[in-house]
């Protein structure tokens, strides 16, 4: 907390090491660490199921945190033939990518899943407003949800960078064996390419945002079968791909 009284969040160095060697550093609000680890790990495709992360070891010291992940082979192999150094500052979400390739990547094409409607969507905007408790307080933070017909919101995760909140929310789907494509994803951000790609690895259908997406998230999640809701506020929103999820007539599709 500042002089004043203004509630400042927390961010601090966060490694993830796997089998001894370190893959990433980014900056991020050190809570729900489990999840962060399990998260990205998944969104990053090191591994495809949470069962292939052996154990998680999470460590902290003076300048920083480490996220000690040991893996089995195949994955260890294969991290090793694709191994690289990346600093990310806060909300970065390609860095350290080191071929035009490798930052377009096949972005995996979601399964059917969940149908909504637009009152759902509200409902959901709604309850995420409510929930984001660290925002609240100090007005500084990001947050990824998901919500669930019939059950409601069923999970929040908050960090100073949007694309560590949405890699905090994998990870708790994951580690509560929660399947991605039983609800709706929502996070309080603009809509870019890697968050498109991060929620196409974890299997989300249906994404809504309160903010705008870019172009090039608009043709990844049109060729990944992500049905992309945005600009969602208390007056409405656009649906930008694959409408045929949202039950009622009654919304404005953006060609």
């Amino acid at each position: 907390m500042a002089d004043g009284g203004r509630v400042i969040p927390e961010e601090a160095a966060v490694a993830f090491t796997y089998n001894g060697s370190t893959h990433a550093v980014m900056m991020a609000t050190p809570q729900d660490l489990d999840d962060f680890a399990y998260g990205f790990t998944l969104t990053e495709g090191i591994v495809a199921s949470p069962d292939e992360i052996h154990r998680l070891d999470i460590v902290e010291e003076e300048i920083g945190i480490e996220l000690r992940m040991w893996l089995g082979d195949p994955h260890a192999a294969a991290l090793n033939e694709r191994r690289r150094h990346m600093a990310g500052p806060t909300g970065c979400g390609l860095c350290g990518i080191e071929s035009l390739a490798e930052a377009m990547r096949p972005t995996p094409r979601v399964r059917d899943g969940a149908t909504t409607t637009p009152a759902d969507i509200m409902r959901a905007l709604d309850a995420l407003a409510s929930h984001q408790e660290l925002n609240r307080q100090s007005r500084a933070m990001h947050a990824a949800a998901f919500w669930q017909m019939g059950a409601g919101l069923i999970a929040v995760r908050e960090d100073v960078g949007r694309h560590n909140a949405l890699d905090k929310l994998a990870g708790a789907l994951a580690r509560s064996r929660i399947p991605a494509h039983t609800g709706l994803v929502l996070f309080t951000s603009r809509v870019s390419v890697e968050m498109v790609q991060k929620a196409a690895t974890i299997g989300a259908p249906v994404l809504v945002a309160i903010s705008a997406p870019t172009a090039l998230a608009v043709r990844t999640a049109e060729a990944a079968g992500i049905t992309l809701v945005a600009v969602a506020r208390q007056d409405g929103f656009e649906v930008f791909t694959h409408s045929q999820r949202i039950r009622e007539d009654a919304v404005v599709h953006v060609a």
